[in-house]
């Protein structure tokens, strides 16, 4: 038998294996302490594996446990792959969407097989029965197969059970042959790897949520408890709002977008995306100016790549329309000077943190500018790190409306000083809810990756790899110090574009294939990759039908507004 040599990065050891071992036979050679983890899955040589994966040649083996990002993607598939399972076996006349991601798990519906865009309400008692036969099938601890399966007979599965969006994908995709797991005889396409058997799956919830339920998994830091259960209103309705608008325009998925864009529909998709979105702008104005006579500051925040920024500028424009003026003040101009900046856990300065703004001055400057009084603004010098009292010197005149964007914005810390009458706060974020097909959702923290990555190269001078290399410290910001505050807000704006991810796979796609296989970014450059592959790309002469004012332009560039 042939030997084979492994190295495992989790211990730095060496091991010799026959060739054929699975990663599953490797690991339980592995002398290692995994905080008393399961291990889900592996990267072998920076790309990810499942554990039934054969080695055949030496290579470099890095397990990964839920602690690790694509482990958590790993037991998500595979949590939804078993309530996809019993869902089919319970409901045979109905098929499970999986909408869009909530804080604290899956939105989850049952439609009807033959007219997916009617929802069949779920009750009380439906969602225990399901939650009855996931753990039954967890106890029985049974295998997840990796199959290759032809397209053909694949697309008739896929019609015959009323998934027709993941037919229409599978179909145009023209591979030959396409990935497929099986679990109790039970087979469909996840994109990616599972865990090795329904028994790693032992922490999850799902409760009764709207018309639908709630599927969630562990939280992603100690003890990895479940997330307490509460209904976000707010968020909740954006995403209704959008996925009712998607389905009167008849694109709700990836397979759908690609039909549009194939018959020559992506300058019109383009120009009714960008129409919605005037007309949110005009109605967030409308709604200040109703409150004209209260409303003295309008606060803007949201996550990385938002599109905050131009979003605040659009609404200021739409103020502008119905005579309000609006007063822009930069809250980077408040941090503090360095020294008293404070620091994180690791002793490094802490700029994302709420208390690197002198909190104080900017109380005391909104106050004075609400009673009528003169202001001279600071200006923040990021070379030296200093502030100074050097900036514009303003007085709010008739009509006058503050504005102020940034990640703080929500935060009750921030303007914890002013009246909350005075205040109109927005919540900008690219929440879509398009989907790869029925049972496959888009992560909307892609959309953002993708957002950040092509601007990163566009006008900051990062790469792909750089960006995707900062990415988690992004998120771990976000988690703390913005999505906490989201609910706070009068009125969420949805950033997010029908044709963005035609756009963005143009931009990103080259950028992902500079990332060298040797390289930490290169296992997510290729889930990308992947997840853009089945995407259909805009064209040069269909992007010139996006306006200059669009959201889209502070990251592809062409704005006439100024960043």
């Amino acid at each position: 038998m042939t030997k084979i040599r492994i190295y495992c990065t989790n211990n730095k050891e060496y091991y010799e294996v026959d060739a054929g071992t699975t990663l599953k036979e490797l690991l339980a050679k592995v002398n290692h302490n995994w905080n008393n983890m399961e291990v889900l899955a592996a990267y072998v040589n920076h790309s990810l594996k499942e554990l039934g994966f054969q080695l055949y040649l030496a290579s470099t083996i890095h397990f990964l446990t839920y602690n690790d990002e694509d482990g958590r993607r790993c037991y998500h598939r595979s949590l939804n792959f078993l309530c996809q399972k019993v869902i089919y076996d319970l409901f045979p006349n109905r098929v499970l969407s999986f909408d869009y991601n909530l804080p604290n798990g899956h939105y989850g519906e049952l439609k009807q097989k033959d007219n997916f865009s009617k929802t069949i309400p779920m009750t009380t008692e439906e969602v225990v029965m399901v939650r009855k036969k996931m753990q039954d099938l967890v106890k029985q601890d049974l295998p997840f197969i990796k199959t290759k399966k032809i397209n053909a007979e694949a697309v008739r599965l896929f019609r015959s059970r009323g998934q027709n969006s993941k037919a229409m994908l599978t179909e145009s995709e023209g591979e030959f042959f396409i990935t497929a797991y099986y679990m109790d005889g039970y087979g469909d396409c996840f994109y990616g790897p599972m865990v090795y058997s329904t028994g790693s799956l032992d922490r999850w919830s799902i409760s009764l949520y709207s018309e639908g339920f709630c599927l969630q998994a562990p939280k992603i830091k100690p003890p990895y408890g479940l997330p307490e259960q509460k209904y976000q209103k707010k968020l909740a309705e954006i995403f209704e709002e959008n996925s009712n608008w998607c389905d009167v325009v008849g694109v709700r998925d990836i397979a759908t977008v690609n039909k549009a864009i194939g018959l020559g529909y992506g300058k019109i998709m383009i120009s009714v995306s960008e129409a919605l979105h005037e007309r949110k702008y005009a109605m967030i104005a409308d709604m200040i100016a109703h409150r004209k006579k209260d409303v003295k500051l309008v606060l803007i925040s949201g996550p990385s790549s938002s599109g905050k920024t131009t979003t605040s500028k659009r609404i200021a424009l739409q103020m502008k329309v119905i005579g309000l003026n609006p007063v822009v003040i930069a809250m980077d101009d408040y941090f503090v000077n360095r020294e008293l900046t404070p620091k994180d856990e690791n002793g490094e300065y802490d700029f994302e943190s709420v208390y690197a703004l002198n909190l104080e001055l900017l109380n005391d400057h909104l106050n004075k500018l609400f009673q009528g009084k003169e202001v001279t603004l600071p200006k923040f010098d990021f070379g030296t790190g200093k502030s100074s009292l050097t900036g514009a010197t303003i007085r709010m005149k008739e009509g006058d409306v503050l504005l102020m964007e940034g990640i703080h914005a929500l935060n009750p810390v921030l303007t914890e000083k002013i009246d909350d009458s005075l205040k109109f706060k927005v919540y900008a974020s690219a929440l879509t809810s398009l989907s790869i097909d029925e049972n496959n959702h888009i992560s909307t923290t892609d959309c953002r990756k993708l957002r950040r990555m092509v601007r990163d190269f566009n006008f900051r001078g990062y790469s792909a790899e750089e960006t995707i290399t900062r990415w988690p410290s992004v998120v771990r910001g976000e988690r703390s110090n913005i999505f906490t505050f989201q609910e706070n807000a009068d009125i969420m704006f949805n950033s997010s574009l029908l044709y963005e991810l035609p756009l963005l796979k143009y931009f990103a796609e080259p950028l992902l294939r500079r990332i060298s296989p040797m390289s930490p970014a290169y296992a997510e450059s290729l889930r990308l990759l992947n997840f853009l592959s089945r995407i259909v790309p805009l064209t040069p002469e269909e992007q010139q039908a996006i306006p200059p004012t669009s959201v889209m332009r502070e990251f592809i560039g062409g704005s006439t507004f100024t960043y």
